[in-house]
């Protein structure tokens, strides 16, 4: 029998998932909370991902320079800033800049708590960032102790752009150090800081006196117009012994750091757990729903074998409920999720939002979730015997 006739001709598989009400509910729930959590878990992944790479992409290059052992911005490693002066050799290259990155304490000047932040320190003359806000102000951080404040950080770090506004002269406490906020710009915390600051090198090299000023965390290459990336990529990692020194281009600088976290981390794992636990049960609701209906339904699934009907005929109708269960189940989780990600978003921060390749990912893996259960419950199906009946 067609697939469309038994769409069009036979709308049994509605009447059976609409019959009993409550159950209908209790599936609808377990389904929508199932879709819940994988939405939960995968959006506060992919915020941590998305949180953490900020700060590369912010950086005015097309190619970076770091230490092989640099995996993360939480725990850089350097390397010497004279393997990066011997970048000027290669051909294509239009500009070169270092950049220093530590974490520091920030007081609150109202709470007087700490914080953990991200410190970047630079050369103001030159520039290393994309930040309208930075760029504009970068001349004022050519004076010493003077540092840019990330207004998008945590809320515990003090409202500093309200007492900026009213004390043009506002100092704090950085790493125990007094300094004076010369502006503020935006940019966001993350999961392992809570905000950032951006200071001259000269500054930074103050609040850090046990670095060192040649030893450099990440070195940004401008290439001319017109350059082949590839091939300057190629050129200059043929400079450096790779167990020194490895060029990245933007974009893998920025998944090197995903990796960390996806794999280098309990963190990656935690969510791909809470994904493949909302999976499970997920299945193991449906299933239950399923095999429920297909037993109180026994005798009229006997009773259209009399007539004629094949397994292939009860299987589709069984599938087409899974698939009606799936996509009733998913709007209720799909709206929740919503409001969750909301709300989650406000108090943390953190970029939560819902993407449609996720919303996409997760009606998929609902959609399967429910056939997968339909296929387990087949096998009470094909007990259906139409001797049984008479």
């Amino acid at each position: 029998m067609k697939l469309t006739h038994l769409f069009k001709k036979t709308p049994l598989s509605w009447l059976q998932v609409t019959r009993e009400k409550t159950r209908l509910i209790v599936a609808i729930a377990g389904i929508a909370f199932a879709d819940f959590l994988i939405f939960t878990q995968l959006g506060f992944r992919d915020a941590l991902f998305d949180a953490s790479v900020k700060p590369h992409y912010v950086l005015d290059a097309d190619l970076v320079l770091i230490n092989p052992q640099f995996d993360t911005l939480f725990a850089v490693k350097s390397f010497s800033r004279d393997r990066l002066y011997q970048a000027k050799r290669v051909e294509g290259i239009q500009s070169l800049a270092s950049v220093y990155i530590a974490s520091a304490q920030w007081r609150n000047p109202e709470t007087a708590l700490e914080r953990t932040t991200l410190v970047f320190g630079f050369d103001p003359s030159q520039r290393v960032f994309t930040l309208p806000e930075v760029n504009q102000k970068s001349s004022d951080l050519k004076m010493l102790n003077r540092v840019l404040y990330d207004q998008a950080g945590r809320p515990e770090f003090g409202p500093i752009a309200d007492l900026l506004q009213k004390n043009p002269d506002l100092t704090v406490q950085l790493n125990k150090k007094e300094v004076q906020v010369a502006g503020i710009f935006t940019l966001g915390a993350s999961f392992a800081a809570d905000g950032n600051v951006i200071s001259s090198d000269s500054t930074f090299l103050r609040l850090f006196p046990e670095r060192q000023p040649h030893e450099i965390d990440i070195g940004l290459v401008k290439l001319q117009p017109g350059a082949n990336i590839e091939a300057v990529k190629v050129n200059l990692q043929a400079l450096f012994p790779k167990n020194e020194v490895i060029v990245l281009t933007l974009k893998e600088f920025a998944e090197r750091e995903k990796t960390y976290w996806a794999n280098g981390t309990a963190i990656g794992f935690i969510f791909g757990l809470g994904t493949v636990v909302g999976f499970i049960v997920g299945i193991v609701i449906v299933y239950q729903i399923l095999y429920s209906d297909v037993t109180d339904h026994l005798p009229e699934y006997a009773t259209l074998k009399a007539m004629g009907y094949g397994d292939w005929y009860l299987v589709g109708v069984l599938m087409q409920e899974a698939l009606l269960l799936a996509v009733l189940g998913y709007i209720p989780g799909f709206i929740v999720s919503l409001g969750v990600y909301h709300l989650a978003s406000s108090a943390t921060l953190l970029p939560i939002v819902m993407t449609t390749p996720r919303a996409i990912e997760v009606l998929i893996l609902t959609i399967i979730m429910c056939i997968a259960s339909g296929i387990v419950a087949m096998g009470k199906l094909r007990t259906a015997d139409p001797a049984d009946i008479f």
